[in-house]
């Protein structure tokens, strides 16, 4: 507005023509567009400056951690000790006072209905998540303080809601890494999906889509059985392995742990199948987050199937003694 009243005065007293106020007026505006450009994106600097300070501040409040000495491959020890879990925002406990042991090459099954803490258990047995009371022992060392980088290669996980990423099957198998093609097809055999894999279109090659995407249920589920037991882990745990399986898959997937057993390694299973449970050598029953029962399979099985004695009815026929002697 100040250039185009500046123009007009210029041309209304014959100091300028009307050609040079408007040649005037694009010449000057070219001249402050960036100027125009930074008000107009001023929000955006401030925004950019305070989350490069909030970075800053993080970055300068949590160093990098100092080289930690690089544990042993662990024998699969695995220790539960007085586990108490709350989730963020909540006040009632899932996991209450948890505590049981297994040494290395033990299976054990973990039953319970619904709601009961069995998944949150073993997202503190692989890591996932840090207990807000006691600890989770792997040959003796703190699963929540184990590096990141090394404790990856010895705990196989199938988690009860299956992830792949975007990439082959050979890929996903191998946890990304290269040069493991024999790895990659001992870990598809264990886990009984090797020929399943090879009438896929592209075998090991085949892109399986975002999260899987190409791929059955049974398949998935098979192919992430396969992930958790490649690099013959010290221990693996798997949530509801057989959920989308059918007889084949079951059969498959006791076998499996069979092999495992047979390795050395130290499983733990979520399952309420007769028949995935058939190969374990510990049971751990759960309610509302807290141990009911533990011990070998024969003894925890033996408990839940007593029969529930009866108490027997008092009979009605003293009442009718005791009244008609009232009414007397």
């Amino acid at each position: 507005s100040l250039i185009l009243g500046l123009g007009a005065y210029l041309v209304i007293n014959q100091m300028a023509s009307v050609g040079i106020m408007f040649a005037s007026m694009i010449l000057l505006g070219r001249a402050l567009q960036p100027v125009e450009q930074v008000v107009g994106n001023w929000r955006n600097f401030v925004s950019a400056r305070a989350a490069w300070l909030r970075v800053r501040d993080l970055l300068g409040a949590s160093p990098p951690a100092e080289r930690t000495l690089i544990l042993p491959r662990p024998a699969g020890q695995l220790s539960v000790e007085s586990v108490s879990y709350v989730a963020p925002g909540s006040v009632k406990p899932i996991l209450r006072n948890v505590s049981f042991r297994l040494e290395a090459g033990e299976t054990l099954g973990v039953i319970g209905p619904s709601g009961a803490g069995k998944s949150t258990l073993v997202r503190q047995i692989v890591g996932v998540l840090a207990p807000m009371a006691g600890s989770v022992r792997l040959d003796g060392a703190d699963v929540a303080k184990w590096p990141r980088q090394s404790l990856g290669r010895h705990v196989g996980y199938l988690p009860q809601d299956i992830e792949l990423f975007s990439d082959t099957v050979a890929a996903n198998i191998s946890r990304f890494q290269e040069n493991a093609d024999a790895e990659v097809i001992q870990a598809a055999k264990m886990a009984g999906v090797h020929e399943m894999i090879l009438r896929l279109p592209n075998g090991y090659e085949t892109q399986v889509g975002e999260g899987g995407a190409v791929l059955s249920g049974g398949y998935r589920q098979r192919i992430a059985l396969a992930r958790a037991v490649f690099g013959r882990p010290s221990i693996v745990v798997l949530d509801e392995p057989s959920s989308n399986l059918d007889g084949q898959g079951d059969a498959a997937l006791v076998d499996c742990v069979r092999q495992l057993k047979d390795l050395g390694t130290t499983v733990v299973i979520i399952s309420h199948r007769p028949a995935t449970l058939s190969a374990v050598d510990k049971m751990l029953v759960m309610r509302d987050g807290s141990v009911e029962l533990f011990g070998s399979r024969a003894e925890v099985f033996g408990k839940l199937t007593q029969p529930v004695r009866s108490v027997p009815a008092r009979s009605a026929e003293p009442k009718a003694v005791e009244a008609g002697a009232a009414g007397g």
